[in-house]
């Protein structure tokens, strides 16, 4: 348990991987569309992905010829259950927040 949860915050502890799992938030999205916004190199990305994927945050898979990015969120649900413990936190309920998002981001589907 130690060890993942080292890993999620490791990979939590950087602007650029926060802004990736944001972008993700959305929808699924091509390494390419990922490395988009910013200013650095597609191997620099590609090293923050291999971050995040290790650490159980994005899963990624080649359809094509194309390698793409998926958020993982129950993935946070180990860290959220960790924060809890101190009792400062309120307990996240991920149903309602993902209900929240879809919300905020214009999902029809909600």
């Amino acid at each position: 348990m130690s060890t993942r949860l080292d890993l999620a915050f490791a990979a939590l502890s950087d602007p650029t991987r926060r802004a990736i799992l944001t972008m993700l938030l959305e929808d699924d999205m091509a390494v390419t569309d990922v490395a988009e916004p910013f200013e650095m190199s597609l191997a620099a990305i590609s090293k923050h992905l291999t971050i995040l994927t290790r650490a159980g945050l994005i899963s990624q898979e080649k359809r094509g010829r194309v390698k793409w990015c998926k958020l993982e969120p129950d993935a946070l649900r180990e860290a959220s259950v960790w924060m809890q413990g101190f009792g400062q936190f309120e307990p996240v309920n991920l149903d309602a927040f993902e209900r929240f998002l879809k919300v905020e981001l214009g999902d029809d589907d909600a």
